[in-house]
């Protein structure tokens, strides 16, 4: 999906012009993929512009520099009001946000140490991330002849831009074979992720999803729909979930910052349910807009007005 160019990014604490945000090609983040990002929506509302879930995504941000060792030259508060800021300065009244914390330019070698940690933050305009239409009547996917990382390889609860390169891999291998996405198995065999996506199964008026054992990024949104759910009163299991659960679960359907929560109408050109997207899904879909809208009540203070 294109890029709709805004005015100005954020990058270590001074705006920039958005063709001059620019890194040297020596930098360490292009040799060895030593960034963590984030990625998060902000809504038109009835009350104004409003970011969705913010302290979730910046916790979550310095959680995964924490793991990677990468120590943020900003608090969560400076983080916080410069994407604030940034959304005010571009006039934007809904778009997506993406901070990136990476190492700079100084030295290469796998050492990072002796590497600046820059940090900057782009905001756009930016639709439905699994393509038009795909909110009401779902995407096909396929199960992934890629894996996600096993345990102790790579850290899959940190979102760092090199275990993208595994989520490129499963994105073209089904965009190759005709399909919207592609859905991993971890190391064991069992239901992970999508490409960019936690993933959940409805059977029998229960919500199913993978454990972060599972080898999946402990999504946001994913929590947003376990809390709404528990709401609504639906149960909600957290279990592994084998290969062949997809093909006969009542529903299945995506959560992420950018998918939202989209339903999927076939796995392996198998029909999920009816081939549409299913009432639990529906549901849950209007419950989350409702918020996010500023139409229902924010009760968990998910939203945090630009002013």
């Amino acid at each position: 999906m294109p890029i709709d160019k805004v005015e100005k990014i954020w990058m270590n604490g001074k705006l920039v012009n958005w063709d001059d945000a620019k890194i040297h090609v020596l930098s360490h983040v292009v040799h060895y993929g030593s960034c963590l990002f984030e990625g998060e929506r902000c809504y038109k509302t009835k009350k104004g512009t409003a970011i969705f879930r913010l302290k979730a995504h910046t916790d979550r941000l310095f959680n995964s520099c924490k793991i990677y060792r990468m120590e943020i030259p900003y608090s969560r508060d400076e983080i916080n009001q410069a994407i604030i800021d940034l959304i005010k300065t571009n006039k934007l009244d809904a778009c997506y946000i993406r901070p990136v914390v990476y190492r700079g330019y100084e030295q290469l070698g796998v050492d990072p140490t002796g590497c600046p940690v820059e940090v900057c933050i782009a905001v756009w305009r930016w639709g439905a991330y699994l393509g038009p239409g795909a909110l009401e009547n779902g995407v096909p996917v396929c199960v992934s002849s890629w894996n996600r990382m096993a345990p102790n390889t790579m850290p899959d609860m940190a979102k760092s831009g090199a275990n993208y390169m595994n989520a490129q891999l499963i994105k073209l291998e089904a965009k190759e074979h005709g399909y919207v996405e592609g859905i991993a198995l971890d190391v064991f065999g069992f239901v992970s992720e999508g490409s960019g996506e936690n993933v959940f199964i409805v059977k029998e008026g229960t919500l199913i999803t993978p454990p972060f054992s599972s080898s999946i990024l402990p999504g946001i949104t994913r929590n947003t729909v376990i809390r709404l759910a528990l709401d609504m009163g639906i149960k909600v299991i957290e279990q592994t979930i084998p290969r062949e659960a997809l093909y006969i679960a009542d529903e299945v359907f995506f959560t992420g910052s950018a998918a939202e929560i989209t339903p999927i109408n076939s796995v392996d050109k198998v029909r999920i349910g009816d081939g549409k997207r299913g009432p639990v899904t529906k549901k849950l879909q209007e419950r989350f807009f409702a918020v996010v809208s500023g139409e229902e009540e924010d009760k968990h203070n998910w939203l945090t007005y630009v002013e």
